[in-house]
């Protein structure tokens, strides 16, 4: 099932999403100017950004002094000391592809614009950089000893997800269903569509533990559930959300 919007009218003009969305398609762009095909003897150009920007959790651990179970030469080959700490931050505006991107700004652009205008612009920004840090540090976590760069905005959607969970349950999300999209979209109640997604996250994270699977379903547990936890501290001293709902040209608050 695939989001395309929702019924929720916001009072303000979501700047922070709109902005968080557009640096990530900048970042992107800029990833195409990368030569991606690499030689006998070395990685090539867009690999290298990967490594270098990208948040490898063996690297983050080491840096932390935890002390992976890895061979200290592929850390010494692997890991840039100096702006390691940095890849947790940074990996969040970087994506492996098309369909990696163009999937995670659609869910931001659904689910953000009303989260966003529920804290606020500054409160949301902060929120989803710590929910973006929460998911990052649980796929650290998860997976102390792997070489693999974690990359992507999804962790900190997933927390914004939460977000949107805690505060509109009931809104009605407009998806559809790929193998029937020429039926177009039907409306589904938040708490079904994303609770569904959290539990195939769990289940399908559960099942990647000490597999290579190239998805980083814990940053997308970590996060969501950050931002389970943290949304009511942010909206605290808030007006409520606003829960005003359009259906075919009529409004009803909700």
């Amino acid at each position: 099932m695939i989001p395309i919007g929702d019924r929720l009218s916001t009072r303000t003009i979501p700047y922070v999403n709109i902005a968080l969305i557009a640096v990530n398609f900048l970042v992107f762009f800029y990833e195409l100017t990368l030569n991606s095909q690499a030689s006998f003897r070395s990685a090539s150009e867009l690999d290298l950004w990967f490594y270098d920007w990208g948040a490898v959790p063996a690297c983050v651990t080491d840096s932390l002094g935890l002390k992976p179970n890895v061979d200290p030469r592929a850390l010494a080959e692997l890991c840039n000391s100096d702006r390691t700490l940095l890849t947790p931050f940074t990996s969040m505006f970087i994506h492996a592809g098309w369909l990696h991107i163009l999937g995670n700004m659609l869910f931001l652009w659904v689910f953000g614009d009303n989260v966003e205008d529920a804290l606020g612009h500054v409160r949301y920004l902060a929120f989803y950089i710590i929910a973006g840090l929460a998911a990052g540090a649980t796929q650290v976590a998860v997976n102390m000893s792997d070489f693999i760069p974690s990359v992507g905005a999804s962790g900190a959607i997933a927390g914004v997800m939460g977000a949107y969970l805690v505060m509109f349950p009931q809104a009605r999300i407009a998806v559809i269903i790929p193998l029937f999209w020429f039926l177009g979209a039907t409306y589904m109640p938040a708490i079904a569509l994303i609770g569904i997604w959290f539990l195939l996250q769990l289940f399908t994270g559960a099942a990647s533990i000490g597999q290579a699977t190239g998805v980083a379903w814990w940053a997308h547990i970590g996060g969501f559930v950050a931002g389970l936890l943290l949304v009511n501290l942010f909206r605290a001293g808030r007006p409520p959300p606003r829960r005003r709902q359009y259906w075919r040209g009529r409004s009803w608050e909700k």
